[in-house]
């Protein structure tokens, strides 16, 4: 029988290639997101890869009362979900602290850590009451050091980090298998979304060096998610070979 993974923040780059990879490896998916075009999109292009079956969930993880209504809603035979992989997240803006734009702010806080938080909320108890689960929780390298301009966005992702070690610590006694997945540059929309829009600077981040795509995070996602039960990746850092990390890259 196929683990159901379900999957945030799955109409573009890692998420979406995270949805097609896990569907091709015996996983039966709910893939989520506010953009349900995309999904369905997306719904037509697992059916069309693979035999495994797929769910659209549309609501943003950013209003808890949606999480949970959406939760909620899912027919019997999709409630019962093994794997949560926490993937929603952006930047946005690329300010000095004291030209930062609040509603950028309050954008990330609210997507890349209480989205994250809603969700588990609401889908760890699941995993509780039958002793089995394993929840990824996508980070960043940002999460491991700063730099300049990044400091809001760096600090949502230092919380993942903290908030995936404690919900380790938590999860411990239930069984539950918990992992933090960092990368550092992945060509997908986040450059396009940080900048708004803009694509020359999108586009400029990426010059020079062949970065990570979302396929070769989804494969460290597939790897964690199919170790031995007795064994449980903690913590991973993925960073193209050309970026040391979050501040170190060579380019041609």
């Amino acid at each position: 029988m196929n683990r159901i993974a379900l999957i945030t923040g799955a109409t573009s780059g890692i998420g979406r290639a995270t949805a097609v990879t896990l569907s091709q490896n015996n996983f039966d998916i709910i893939i989520t997101g506010r953009r349900k075009e995309l999904l369905e999109d997306l719904e037509k292009e697992i059916k069309s890869k693979s035999s495994g079956k797929v769910y659209v969930l549309s609501f943003d993880v950013r209003n808890k009362e949606e999480v949970d209504k959406a939760i909620d809603s899912l027919p019997q035979d999709w409630q019962d979900i093994d794997v949560l992989v926490n993937n929603a997240g952006l930047a946005v803006g690329l300010n000095h602290i004291q030209e930062g734009v609040i509603d950028d702010w309050e954008r990330m806080i609210d997507t890349n850590v209480k989205g994250l938080l809603y969700v588990s909320r609401k889908v760890s108890p699941r995993m509780i009451s039958k002793n089995y689960g394993h929840i990824v929780n996508i980070g960043s390298t940002a999460g491991k050091e700063a730099y300049e301009k990044g400091n809001v966005y760096c600090g949502t992702k230092h919380a993942v980090d903290a908030i995936t070690k404690g919900m380790r610590i938590d999860m411990l006694k239930h069984k539950i298998k918990v992992t933090a997945i960092n990368p550092g540059m992945v060509e997908t929309e986040f450059s396009l979304v940080r900048f708004k829009g803009d694509k020359d600077k999108s586009d400029s981040v990426y010059k020079g060096f062949t970065p990570l795509y979302g396929k070769d995070i989804a494969d460290a996602i597939l790897y964690v998610l199919t170790r031995p039960e007795h064994v449980c990746v903690n913590d991973m850092i993925i960073t193209a070979t050309a970026q040391a990390n979050s501040l170190y890259k060579i380019v041609d």
